[in-house]
């Protein structure tokens, strides 16, 4: 997902030190760099979350501002000394990280142009996300690559499923509003959908529940067909992350072509034969 482990630095000796200072922490100072950045990240994050408290905000509203600009100030002077000690500079701004550094700087230079600033709060939230950085947690994001690819092989099953999911859901909600007869949560369709589809899948807010012996009865039915509902899902990106699996078991030991057919005997892209 991000390249930063590929950037090179520039040739100037101190452009060299700030970045290993930057976005290295084999060193004191990159360390202090890392565990000051973090405390910012954190410090940032909880100023968001305060802001949101009515009473907070009022009584601390100046402090939340000036630490806020102190904050973003030392983030944008940040954000410009990781371009100008990468030589490919390009390549950086247009990084995953270098893009989260450059939507998390947005809401603060926003503000001078729009007073009202409580839309980008989440672009600032994104400031959490350069804790992947400063903990070298990019090596274990590979990871999760396996889910997202296995998600997306068997996106097909999924649409499939969901699409099953919600005729299910309109049938039960026009049966539960025949049987309700209209009372309290099934005056409509849509309201009877609505519970079908909280019942199923098993969340039960509980704010609308059928009266009826019938409508009870068809709510139980739904209660226990939402467990075994819920699970196809699961099975179905499980058992495509175990054939991914099996299949990365198969690789060549010349060029380490990972993409191998089941039934192959050499490899597709060398020519070896495979053990």
């Amino acid at each position: 997902m991000d390249r930063e482990h590929n950037l090179v630095p520039e040739d100037t000796w101190w452009k060299r030190y700030l970045y290993r200072i930057i976005y290295r922490s084999d060193t004191k100072l990159g360390k202090l760099f890392d565990i000051i950045l973090l405390l910012l990240i954190l410090i940032s994050t909880a100023i968001i979350m305060m802001e949101s408290i009515p009473k907070l905000d009022k009584r601390f509203h100046y402090t939340f501002i000036i630490l806020e600009w102190v904050i973003s100030i030392l983030f944008s002077v940040e954000y410009a000394f990781r371009i100008a000690v990468v030589k490919n500079k390009r390549h950086y701004i247009f990084s995953f990280f270098g893009i989260i550094d450059f939507l998390a700087l947005i809401p603060f230079y926003l503000s001078f142009f729009f007073p009202v600033t409580k839309y980008f709060l989440i672009f600032r939230m994104l400031r959490m996300l350069r804790v992947f950085r400063v903990f070298n947690l990019l090596d274990f994001m590979n990871d999760g690559f396996v889910i997202v690819r296995a998600l997306k092989n068997s996106s097909r099953k999924i649409y499939i499923f969901l699409l099953f999911l919600i005729i299910f859901s309109v049938i039960v909600g026009s049966l539960m509003f025949m049987v309700e007869g209209g009372r309290p949560g099934f005056e409509t369709i849509p309201q009877s959908i609505y519970w079908a589809v909280v019942t199923v899948t098993t969340v039960g807010y509980g704010d609308v529940s059928p009266i009826t012996p019938m409508g009870k009865f068809f709510a139980v039915v739904l209660m226990l067909a939402g467990y075994s509902i819920i699970a196809v899902p699961t099975g179905i990106v499980t058992a495509e992350m175990r054939n991914k699996r099996q299949n990365l078991e198969k690789v060549c030991d010349r060029c380490g072509n990972e993409d191998i057919d089941d039934d192959a005997r050499y490899c597709k892209q060398c020519g070896k034969k495979l053990a």
